[in-house]
């Protein structure tokens, strides 16, 4: 439904639809308007269309108009660029006029829709933020003191990375920026063969049995097959960071391995981050540090599925340094 707003100039009174970032006039207010007769107006937006200056689509809508007898039509109304065009034709200071205080209404109108906009993608990030704190929060009562070090790690760097501590940077609302060259592709034998070397070594030291990584039916090969799929011929998951999110998250939520699904996701996580080169920051830094590795895999254990896309966000939040060159 538009938005009506009242141009007066003294010698004339106008309900003006104000609506798409526009104001629309029909024939017969445009006639007021410029002091001349609808038949008059109605020539001049005819040869507007003719010769091609607007296109009819962009610039005509239906809108119910309540007539003088009470009733409601529907009229054809034309937005600012004919009302202009009209303007321009007929030579008329009223016309001038207008254009002025339209223009002067559109820009109230834009940055009053844009600070409205701003307040609630804010609240928004606001309700996320708290959601993932308290999931965190709850994961917390399950974890011991150097996995609660890590949730507060988690909790730091994913508040910064929204800007709403101390305020909002609306530079935040961009996407993240996230790493479009796959370096490396997962296959379900390379996976497998990694987990194994993974097994050998954790047997050695007394951290695993037998049972450790053995599969129930083939279900890593659908782990692995879910973060490449494709729609008409695009990925689902475009970029590397969403590609290890979403398989961290199916290891450990999915339980494909009769024993050590936590360790195995975290494991191949960090595998997919280092063989796709993202696994650091520009100073050598690690992206994701044992303590906060070791919390997520709790908080992804301990979730409930409809809390899936707040963590995918989250561990998004934490992948993301902003330094990388080959981002979108």
């Amino acid at each position: 439904m538009s938005e009506i707003v009242i141009y007066e100039d003294g010698q004339i009174s106008l309900n003006v639809s104000l609506e798409d970032e526009s104001v629309w006039l029909s024939q017969k207010q445009m006639a007021d308007l410029f002091h001349k007769n609808v038949r008059t107006i109605n020539e001049h937006i005819i040869n507007i269309f003719k010769e091609g200056e607007l296109e009819k689509k962009a610039v005509i809508r239906n809108f119910r108009i309540t007539a003088d007898d009470g009733k409601r039509y529907l009229t054809n109304l034309y937005n600012l660029d004919v009302v202009i065009s009209v303007g321009y034709r007929v030579k008329s200071k009223e016309g001038t006029k207008f254009r002025i205080w339209a223009t002067k209404v559109l820009k109230d109108y834009l940055l009053k829709g844009y600070a409205l906009n701003q307040k609630i993608l804010n609240r928004q990030k606001i309700t996320e933020l708290n959601k993932t704190l308290n999931l965190i929060k709850n994961s917390i009562n399950q974890a011991n003191l150097i996995q609660s070090k890590g949730f507060i790690e988690i909790i730091s760097k994913y508040a910064k990375s929204w800007a709403l501590l101390q305020g909002y940077d609306t530079q935040s609302l961009k996407e993240m920026a996230q790493t479009n060259i796959n370096n490396f592709i997962l296959d379900y034998n390379e996976a497998k063969k990694a987990i194994d070397e993974f097994k050998k070594e954790l047997i050695k030291k007394g951290e695993a049995s037998n049972l450790f990584g053995q599969e129930k039916a083939d279900e890593l090969k659908g782990n692995i097959l879910n973060i490449y799929q494709t729609f008409q011929g695009l990925e689902l998951l475009p970029s590397v960071e969403q590609k290890a999110a979403n398989l961290l998250y199916y290891i450990v939520k999915g339980h494909p391995f009769i024993d050590g699904n936590k360790r195995i996701g975290a494991y191949l996580f960090i595998l997919f981050l280092d063989k796709n080169k993202i696994l650091y920051k520009n100073d050598n830094e690690l992206k994701i540090n044992d303590n906060a590795l070791a919390s997520l895999t709790i908080l992804i254990a301990t979730s409930k599925p409809e809390s899936k896309d707040i963590i995918i966000k989250l561990i998004l939040n934490i992948l993301y340094d902003g330094e990388s060159d080959d981002k979108i």
